[in-house]
């Protein structure tokens, strides 16, 4: 500390040298003093502050993480909505926006565009108040965000103050280098976790830890593109006013005069995006000036005055060598291809997805051949087709395996089902699926517990059911002798069971149970027409088929298969077992219906969407709408996005059902109609 100086005056100076610091490594790129450097100053600050706890604000560099948990995130209600981009595939998409901009301005005004890179991170938006920031939202589902203040102020990139006594509210993404991502997987792996499959969702799904301090050990980063407040007058002025506040922007816009010059900058940034730090997917293209935005105007899902040109997915060429199945909680079999590894979409790929039996015959994949790979949603790498004039001359058909490649029980394939099935309950490979599936997300939720972990507890004998899970806080000795599982890791994963042993609802249980055909909609309808386990079980299967039969949104079928399950004496077992280790999983009871804009309809969505499933359930319900798992005769929509299976399509034709995409959903939602279908 400086001799003779003023605490408050060092303090002061310590809080702007180090926020000039983090701008010059996070916005800039351009770090001008060493990492012990830069931790010898914010040591400094705090044992300032320590010695001068009045001196302590929130815009001081050592207050962006916060010690409390946090139980929920609240809501944020957008001034402004948060709208999505229509998207262009193919130059003439491009050209027909041109021409309707064109065609929507003044007769004799020249249009400019501004091209930018389409940053494959989260949507967030950030509100600064005399200068200091004082709230941040994810988009949610545009006009309704989730509080994530806490947690972006981790951000070492993004200035807790500005100089701009004005309020303003900027909106970007968040978003994770591929370098970084690599880190943070190698270390997930290590620890038994599931690695992040892609950039985006480990943003998500750090910006949305539930401990501000675990976010902070993620190396995020923040770019800005917008400004909701009018202060510019155009995009390409707006961004350098960003930059010039301190607040990172990506630094890769290209002011294009028309759309050959757009164009030709798309066609050259397809080029020289492989060699970014972070993953884009395309370029967005936004009319320049802000007064001819306004004149455009926007139609009930996008603005008039942009569109986003993605690229297509990224494709390349390796050789299969063996095909082999894993093995379903199910007991399903899906083939899949061992290949010679090779980088794709930002990923090293030594396994790509054949689905099942009939993909497998379609394609004709034998072992030898030289196939395309992409990455179906940007995550799951599939093999898209062969290369007939590489095959080499003694490839031979791939036959289907006749038993179980885990137990070695004969597998049997039932007609029309394009699956093989292994029917052994105890086989080891159904276990393991079975246990993974119980624990993610959408299931009981139970954190670090990744698929190498499971495996494992399986093969050392620690866990051979779900409910054994919940006795591993009594084997910690034994869980310390396994594969990299070190003291913290094993703290961890014990931590976790503990939350997801009192802390899950009914529906997220029996969800995770795997009962044929109940998906999360379904659990969800029988968690609250039982409201406890107990109360599930006490109930006679009979009386549960004849009562769940009844029960709007079930069915017959699904309540046959509960029925029958509930039946099988194993079932009962794990279940009473459960009970008796404290699984305490009680569903509140439901809510009473919302009146909205989907008041009388209702829907099954399927597909990949731009946001998690259940956001978009909770979006419907919140407007009125139902639920439905499948379509099912009454099913008003079928919403569908990316990878959409044809029998799902099919089944929505048959029974009458009107089959959307995720733009035509978000205009009901906000209580628009849609035109009549052609007949």
């Amino acid at each position: 500390m400086s001799v003779g100086r003023p605490p408050a005056a060092r303090h002061a100076a310590l809080v702007e040298l180090i926020a000039e610091h983090n701008r010059a490594y996070y916005t800039l790129d351009a770090p001008v003093i060493s990492d012990a450097e830069y931790d010898k100053l914010f040591r400094e600050l705090r044992a300032l502050e320590a010695a001068h706890p009045d001196l302590v604000t929130a815009s001081s560099p050592t207050q962006r993480v916060g010690s409390a948990l946090t139980e929920g995130f609240g809501k944020v209600v957008h001034a402004h909505r948060m709208m999505s981009l229509d998207n262009a595939y193919e130059e003439s998409d491009l050209r027909d926006f041109d021409r309707r901009v064109r065609d929507g301005l003044r007769e004799g005004e020249r249009v400019r565009y501004v091209c930018e890179p389409k940053i494959d991170g989260l949507s967030i938006e950030v509100a600064y108040r005399g200068g200091k920031l004082v709230q941040a939202a994810t988009r949610g589902d545009g006009t309704i965000g989730e509080d994530v203040t806490a947690n972006l102020r981790t951000i070492r990139a993004l200035p807790l103050t500005i100089p701009d006594p004005r309020d303003l509210t900027v909106r970007g993404e968040v978003l994770i280098y591929r370098e970084d991502l690599e880190t943070i997987n190698e270390a997930r792996v290590a620890a038994g976790e599931e690695a992040f499959m892609n950039p985006r969702n480990a943003a998500a799904g750090s910006l949305r830890q539930k401990d501000p301090r675990k976010t902070a050990e993620r190396p995020l980063r923040v770019f800005f593109y917008d400004l909701v407040e009018r202060v510019f007058e155009t995009q390409h002025e707006m961004l350098e006013g960003l930059h010039a506040l301190g607040l990172p922007t990506h630094r890769r816009e290209h002011v294009a005069a028309d759309l050959d010059a757009v164009l030709a900058f798309i066609a050259d940034f397809d080029t020289a995006r492989r060699g970014l730090p972070y993953e884009t997917d395309g370029v967005v293209v936004k009319v320049d000036s802000f007064a001819q935005r306004e004149h455009l105007g926007a139609t009930s899902r996008f603005p008039r005055w942009a569109t986003a040109f993605k690229f297509a997915p990224e494709q390349v060429r390796t050789v299969v060598r063996a095909i082999t199945c894993d093995v379903g909680r199910t007991g399903a079999l899906t083939p899949v291809v061992d290949l010679d590894e090779v980088l794709l979409a930002g990923t090293m790929v030594a396994r790509a997805s054949l689905h099942n039996l009939d993909y497998v015959a379609t394609k004709d994949v034998r072992v030898g051949d030289t196939v395309l790979i992409e990455k179906a949603g940007e995550i799951i790498p599939q093999v898209v087709s062969v290369d007939l004039d590489a095959r080499p001359s003694d490839t031979v058909p791939w036959a289907p395996p006749r038993v179980c490649p885990v137990c070695a029980t004969a597998v049997k394939r039932e007609e029309g089902v394009a699956a093989l099935r292994c029917p052994n309950v105890a086989c080891a490979g159904r276990r393991k699926a079975s246990i993974f599936y119980f624990t993610r997300r959408s299931a009981m939720d139970i954190d670090r517990l990744g698929w190498a972990l499971v495996e494992q507890l399986v093969d050392g004998g620690l866990v051979g059911d779900v409910a054994q899970l919940f006795e591993l806080p009594q084997r910690r000795a034994a869980l310390l002798e396994l594969e990299r599982m070190g003291a913290k890791s094993v703290d961890n994963v014990l931590a976790a069971v503990e939350v997801a042993r009192t802390g899950r609802t009914l529906a997220r249980l029996l969800t995770g149970l795997g009962i044929p055909l109940v998906g999360e909609v379904a659990a969800r309808a029988v968690a609250e027409r039982y409201g406890t386990l107990r109360a599930l079980l006490d109930t006679p299967p009979d009386e549960v088929r004849a009562q769940l039969a009844e029960l709007h949104g079930i069915g017959e079928k699904i309540a046959e298969s509960v029925a029958a399950w509930l039946e099988e004496p194993a079932n009962r077992d794990v279940c009473e077992r459960l009970l008796a280790l404290g699984v305490r999983a009680e569903q509140p009871p439901p809510a009473a219906p919302r009146e909205g804009p989907l008041t009388g309809s209702s829907f099954c969505v399927t597909g990949v969407l731009s946001r998690p499933r259940e956001q978009v359930h909770e979006s419907i319900r919140a407007a009125g709408g139902e639920i439905h798992d499948t379509v099912k005769k009454g099913t008003t929509y079928l919403v569908a996005g990316e990878k959409v299976g044809a029998s799902k399509l099919d089944t929505a034709r048959k029974r009458g059902t009107r089959v959307l995409d995720e733009a035509q959903l978000l205009v009901l939602l906000e209580g628009g109609t849609l035109p009549p279908t052609s007949s």
